[in-house]
């Protein structure tokens, strides 16, 4: 931890802080999350753990079904293991909910 400067100012943020701030300001956002063995769940960022699992509440499961066919449920609040994940997408800030349909199409994730 560094001392306060002379001038009083705060020191210039580091990359652990603004980091920890783009982390933060996703918080109660909804999310996208792909892993490993193909599932994707859809749910409302609600932090995460020291290993960075990923916790999301009011989440929805998909997998893809026969002849291609998302399949979902409903499986309410999950931590997903940080180990499991491969693409995070966040929705974009201008879209206020979810598309029609499964909520999963649509260029409303970055």
């Amino acid at each position: 931890m560094q001392p306060p400067s002379p001038s009083g100012s705060s020191p210039p943020p580091t990359l652990e802080t603004s980091a920890l701030q783009r982390l933060q300001s996703y918080l109660r956002q909804p999310l996208r999350i792909s892993v490993t063995d193909g599932r994707i769940f859809l749910g409302t960022f609600a932090g995460t753990d020291k290993p960075l699992n990923i916790l999301l509440a009011n989440t929805e499961e998909y997998r893809m079904g026969s002849g291609e066919m998302l399949e979902g449920r409903y499986v309410g609040q999950v931590l997903i293991p940080w180990r499991l994940v491969t693409k995070v997408e966040a929705q974009a800030q201008q879209d206020y909910g979810y598309a029609s349909g499964s909520g999963l199409e649509g260029p409303m994730y970055l």
